[in-house]
């Protein structure tokens, strides 16, 4: 069953023993972000906080909870997971656009607005301040097109009338906004949307190709059109369900202290950064409303368990449509996006450059990749580890390169402070397929596993008679 608000979607969480309410006494300064770190880190429930004016944490932080979202059996395998996202988010949906919402029911304008009427959360020690944006969903425009986009941004709470945030420069806002905006001197109108439904927040956290709408995305991946509305100050459209709309414009003149912020590789890499600073212009929200939020660090979350199925579906369209042979591409929620592991029909150092080349054309997102032949089940880290551990050269199969300025992630910490400043860095590739000129017959060892050391008829009996033998 799609869901049209995240209302709906916390009622099926409630249904399934996935959703736990707090009804106690619980500060919005360390303590809630504290709570649900904690239950990431044991794969509990998602949570509400009923004294905190609805906190809400937790919405896809387990992959039972992505399967809820796409109205699948809570106990779907992974692999399920990976694939019913493939062949969804390729069957666009265009959005509905309705005359008003239910994020109407109550406007601030003028004087009235105050971003603090909101609990923002405290998150970790030593952050900059509070954050009202981590799992949300930011709307701007290209001006020179009809292309919406969505992605998913923080936002610090700077004031009552400000925020301040950090789209980094290679994202579609952060180029939208110093391509266009900037050298004109003029505001760019945003955005920031809190609690919308579940799949319209993972497709604004997904790796969608530039001019492709997200809200078409999220209508096929939902199966539902996405119903939109106009904001109260500007021409964009945003989710017409949703609980907050923080209407703004970002200064093109104007930068203050952001962060730091304990991010989601799991460590806390950087210091005070000078962000966008944006200008309040309109809130809008429902009765009772639900502020969403992640409580970013280790694995598990809802930006590891979630945002890596987008990013490696992302990874293998890209390949495909480059020509490179991949049959998968997987990255573990311990990962944090950093490490692609990616099977193969054909290995050699050909694939392999085409394979980096490939994933740091535009940015440099994932620092390691392992390369694995087709037989290797990416979804399976027994497996991955072993290939590693037994096809990897310790020399010739590892492969480095170094990626141009500006390309690299500065959120990756084993980097030194002045490669993230610089956003360089190198990506390794990790050869773990045989040589496609050793012949079979005598260079390849054989597999000694079930599918690769014995005869079909064997097999086919053993698989046959399996319950007989009591197993």
């Amino acid at each position: 069953m799609p869901f049209k608000d995240l209302r709906e979607f916390i009622s099926k969480l409630e249904e399934t023993e996935d959703l736990v309410t707090v009804k106690g006494e619980v500060d919005w300064d360390l303590e809630a972000a504290a709570i649900s770190r904690r239950v990431y880190e044991m794969s509990g429930p998602a949570l509400l906080f009923e004294n905190l004016n609805r906190l809400f944490g937790g919405s896809l932080g387990t992959f039972r909870r992505v399967a809820i979202a796409f109205g699948l059996d809570p106990s779907t395998p992974v692999r399920a997971l990976y694939r019913e996202y493939e062949k969804r988010m390729e069957s666009r949906i265009a959005p509905v656009i309705k005359e008003t919402g239910s994020c109407k029911e109550n406007t601030l304008l003028g004087d009235d607005i105050d971003i603090n009427r909101f609990p923002s959360p405290y998150i970790h020690e030593g952050d900059g301040g509070r954050y009202i944006g981590t799992w949300d969903l930011v709307v701007s425009k290209d001006p020179e097109s009809d292309w919406m986009n969505w992605g998913m941004y923080r936002f610090m709470v700077h004031n009552e009338r400000y925020i301040v945030g950090f789209p980094r420069f290679h994202s579609h806002l952060g180029r939208v906004l110093h391509r266009h905006y900037v050298p004109k001197k003029s505001p760019m109108p945003m955005a920031l949307v809190i609690g919308a439904d579940p799949i319209s927040h993972l497709t604004a956290s997904a790796s969608i190709p530039k001019g492709v709408s997200e809200a078409e995305v999220s209508g096929g991946v939902n199966q539902q059109a996405v119903e939109l509305v106009k904001c109260e100050t500007s021409n964009l459209l945003v989710p017409a369900n949703a609980e907050i709309v923080i209407e703004a414009e970002i200064l093109p003149d104007a930068t203050a202290q952001e962060g730091p912020f304990g991010e989601y590789p799991g460590y806390r890499t950087e210091g005070v950064r000078m962000g966008v600073l944006a200008r309040i212009t309109a809130i809008t929200f429902r009765n009772d409303p639900i502020l969403t939020m992640i409580s970013l660090g280790m694995p598990p979350d809802d930006n590891h368990v979630a945002t890596p199925i987008t990013s490696a579906v992302a990874v293998k369209r890209h390949l495909k449509n480059r020509g490179i042979p991949v049959i998968d591409v997987y990255t573990p929620p311990e990962a944090v996006i950093h490490t692609a592991i990616i099977s193969v029909k054909t290995g050699a150092r050909a694939v392999i450059d085409q394979i980096l080349d490939s994933m740091t054309v535009r940015r440099a997102d994932w620092s390691k990749i392992i390369v694995v032949d087709e037989d290797v089940d990416v979804f399976d880290m027994g497996q991955v580890i072993h290939a590693f551990s037994t096809k990897c050269h310790p020399k010739r199969g590892i492969i480095v390169k170094e990626v141009d300025r500006g390309k690299g992630n500065p959120l990756t910490p084993c980097l030194t402070p002045e490669e993230r400043r610089a956003y360089v860095g190198p990506v390794v590739a990790f050869d773990c397929t045989w040589p496609p000129d050793w012949p079979k017959d005598t260079h390849i060892p054989i597999k000694a596993s079930f599918d690769g050391i014995y005869p079909d008829e064997i097999k086919e009996r053993v698989i046959r008679r399996w319950k007989e033998y009591g197993l």
